[in-house]
C-alpha cells in the first residue's frame, strides 16, 4: 500500500497526489525519448487511478514545448531569419540557389530558390536546426516529404526532389506565388460561399489524401497556400501518418498539431482514435475562421486553448457573422461536433454538403438534427473515465441499497414505529457502508478531484435523506410518509452527475423521478420499488464501467507483450 493509499485527510491526499504525479513526470522527462513512450504506458499500468491526469499533464507538457519551441525560434528569427542554418542568403547549395527566406514554421524554414539545372523557381524546405536537427526531428521532416511526394493532385503542393545538402536534409517543392488563407482573412471574413468554394476545393485535395492512406492531422488556414489565380493548395504534411499505421511516430499522450484547430481527441493526446474525423474538425475550424475571422477556440496560451476545445462549445458562427447562411453554419457545426460520430464520417462526405449547400440543395447537416440533439446531451465528459475506478463499488452499492430498502419495507409491513430505528438504519446504516465504500475506493489509489465533488453530491443527499425523518415528525406525518422524497433525491443527484460525467445518467435520473410516483402510490411497497429502481441505477454503470476497466487492463497489457 502506497502513502497515498493511508492518507485520511483529504487535503493532506491531494498533496500526496499531486506529488505522485510530480515523481511520475520527472521519471518521463528524464527517459530518454525513445523510452518515453513504453514508460507512459508502464506508468499508466501501474498506477491505473493516475492514468488518465497523468497522460493530461504529459500531453500539456507537449504542448508547452511546443508552444516554447514556437516562441525560440521566432525570437531567433527575429534576430536574423537564418541563425540556425548558419546561411548567407543568397548562397548556393547543390543544384539549388537560394534566395530569401519565404516562411517559417515548428520544424522547418522555407526558402524561394532557383534550381539551376532546370532553370525555375522552386521552394526548398530544410529542419530549421540543420546538421544539429534530432533524430525525432529528422523523422518527421522526412515523413512529411515522403507523405507529399505521394500525392498527385492539383490542391496539394507537389515534392519535387528530397535528398541532404552539406549535412542539412531538405525537399524541394512547387513555388506557389501567392498568399496563405491567414494572410487572406486577416484581412476581413470571407463571405459564405466563397468560403464554401474555397473551403470545397480544399476538402477535394484532402479527400484525396484520406484515399491514398494520408492524415493530415494539422490543417490551419496558414498551410493552405492560395495562388494568384484563386486556387487553394494544401501544404505543410510535417504532423501526417499513414491511416493504418498503429504507431506513428508520436508518443502515446503526445499532443499534435496547433490547439486552435485540433479535434478534441488530438488535444487529450488519443493517437489511437485519431483518425479522419479528426481531419474533418479541422476543416471545420478553418471554415469557422474563414467566415468569422477567428477560430472556434482561442485564449491567451496553448493549455488554456487546448482546455476549450475539451471543455466548451464554439461560439455558433451566426453570432459573430449575422450574415452568415443558417445552412453553412450547421455544416460548420457538424464538423465542430465533440463525439467523432455526430461528426461527418469522412471528408468526401463534408465536401458533398459542401456542394449541395452551393447548389441551394438539401444539405446532411440538416438531416438528424434531433437526434444530434439528444447525441450531445448524451455524451461523456473527459471526466468519465474515473467511473472505471467505481464500477465495481457501485455494483456493490447496489446491493447495499437494496438491503437497507428490503429492511426499511420489513420493518414497516411489521409495524415498527419508532422514528430512531429507521433514522439509524439510513443513516449510521448507510453511513457505514459510505466509510467501506471510500476506503475500497482509496485502496485502488489516489482519489481524483471530479470523484471529490461527485462524494459532496452523496453527501449532500444523504444529508437530506436524514433530515427527511425529523421533517416528518416536525409536520406530524408517519413514519416514512415522505419517502417518495427519496427518488426525488435520488433523481437530482443523477442529473447532477449527468453534468459531471455523462449525459447517459439523464436517464437514470427520469428512472428515479419515474419511481416517486409509484412510491406514492403503492405506499405499502415503497422502499422496495425505491430500492429495485435504484439499485438498477447503480449496478448498470457499474457493470459497463468495470468490465470497461477490466478491458482497459488487458488492451495494455497486450500491448506490452513481445
Amino acid at each position: 500500500m502506497n502513502e497515498i493509499d493511508d492518507a485520511s485527510d483529504p487535503a493532506e491526499e491531494s498533496t500526496l497526489f499531486d506529488e505522485q504525479l510530480a515523481g511520475l513526470l520527472a521519471r518521463l522527462e528524464a527517459a530518454p525519448l525513445s523510452d518515453q513512450e513504453s514508460l507512459l504506458e508502464e506508468l499508466c499500468q501501474q498506477q491505473p487511478a493516475c492514468a488518465r491526469e497523468l497522460q493530461l499533464l504529459w500531453a500539456t507538457m507537449q504542448v508547452v514545448d511546443m508552444a516554447g519551441g514556437e516562441h525560440r525560434e521566432h525570437s531567433a528569427g527575429s534576430e536574423g531569419s537564418t541563425v540556425e542554418l548558419d546561411l548567407q542568403l543568397p548562397c548556393q547549395l547543390g543544384d539549388y540557389e537560394l534566395l530569401e527566406e519565404i516562411g517559417r514554421g515548428g520544424m522547418g524554414i522555407v526558402f524561394r530558390a532557383r534550381q539551376l539545372s532546370l532553370d525555375r523557381e522552386v521552394a526548398i524546405k530544410m529542419i530549421s536546426r540543420g546538421p544539429l536537427a534530432s533524430a525525432e526531428d529528422r523523422t518527421r521532416f522526412e515523413a512529411e516529404a515522403r507523405a507529399a511526394a505521394q500525392l498527385d493532385h492539383e490542391g496539394i503542393v507537389p515534392v519535387y526532389d528530397v535528398g541532404e545538402m552539406e549535412g542539412r536534409p531538405f525537399f524541394s517543392m512547387k513555388l506557389i506565388d501567392g498568399e496563405t488563407l491567414s494572410q487572406r482573412v486577416s484581412q476581413s471574413p470571407l463571405k459564405g460561399r466563397q468560403a464554401a468554394r474555397l473551403l470545397l476545393q480544399v476538402c477535394r485535395a484532402v479527400a484525396f489524401a484520406h484515399q491514398h492512406g494520408i492524415l493530415h492531422r494539422d490543417l490551419k488556414p496558414s498551410n493552405i497556400l492560395i495562388d494568384a489565380d484563386g486556387r487553394p493548395h494544401v501544404n505543410d504534411f510535417g504532423l501526417a501518418k499513414r491511416l493504418d499505421d498503429e504507431q506513428g511516430i508520436t508518443l502515446s499522450g503526445a499532443v499534435l498539431g496547433t490547439p486552435s484547430y485540433m479535434a478534441p481527441e488530438q488535444a487529450a493526446g488519443k493517437r489511437g482514435v485519431v483518425g479522419a474525423v479528426s481531419d474533418v474538425y479541422s476543416l471545420g475550424s478553418v471554415l469557422y475562421h474563414t467566415v468569422t475571422g477567428r477560430p472556434p477556440f482561442q485564449a491567451a496560451t496553448s493549455v488554456d486553448t487546448l482546455l476549450l476545445v475539451l471543455e466548451q462549445d464554439p461560439v455558433p458562427p451566426r453570432a459573430l457573422n449575422a450574415q452568415l447562411d443558417r445552412d453553412l453554419e450547421m455544416i460548420i457545426l457538424r464538423c465542430l461536433q465533440k463525439p467523432t460520430d455526430l461528426r461527418y464520417q469522412s471528408v468526401t462526405e463534408l465536401a458533398d454538403d459542401l456542394q449541395a449547400y452551393l447548389n441551394d440543395e438539401s444539405i446532411r447537416a440538416r438531416s438528424g438534427r434531433f437526434a444530434h440533439v439528444v447525441a450531445r446531451w448524451m455524451r461523456e465528459t473527459h471526466h468519465a473515465h474515473v467511473l472505471e475506478n467505481w464500477g465495481l463499488l457501485w455494483m456493490w452499492h447496489s446491493a447495499a441499497l437494496l438491503i437497507v430498502c428490503f429492511a426499511t419495507n420489513w420493518m414497516s409491513w411489521q409495524e415498527i414505529e419508532s422514528r430512531w430505528a429507521y433514522f439509524s438504519l439510513w443513516t449510521l446504516g448507510l453511513g457505514a457502508w459510505a466509510i467501506v465504500f471510500w476506503t475500497l475506493r482509496r485502496r485502488m489509489g489516489p482519489v481524483m478531484f471530479v470523484e471529490r465533488q461527485i462524494a459532496h453530491l452523496w453527501a449532500g443527499s444523504m444529508c437530506a435523506i436524514g433530515i427527511l425523518f425529523p421533517v416528518e415528525y416536525l409536520m406530524e406525518l408517519e413514519v416514512l410518509e415522505l419517502s417518495p422524497a427519496l427518488a426525488l433525491v435520488s433523481g437530482m443527484v443523477f442529473i447532477g452527475k449527468a453534468g459531471i460525467l455523462t449525459g447517459k445518467f439523464y436517464t437514470q435520473a427520469a428512472i428515479m423521478f419515474l419511481a416517486a410516483p409509484l412510491m406514492a402510490i403503492y405506499s405499502e411497497w415503497a422502499l422496495v420499488i425505491f430500492g429495485l429502481f435504484s439499485a438498477f441505477c447503480f449496478f448498470v454503470p457499474g457493470l459497463k464501467y468495470h468490465r470497461q476497466r477490466l478491458g482497459n487492463q488487458s488492451s495494455r497489457q497486450a500491448t506490452r507483450q513481445p
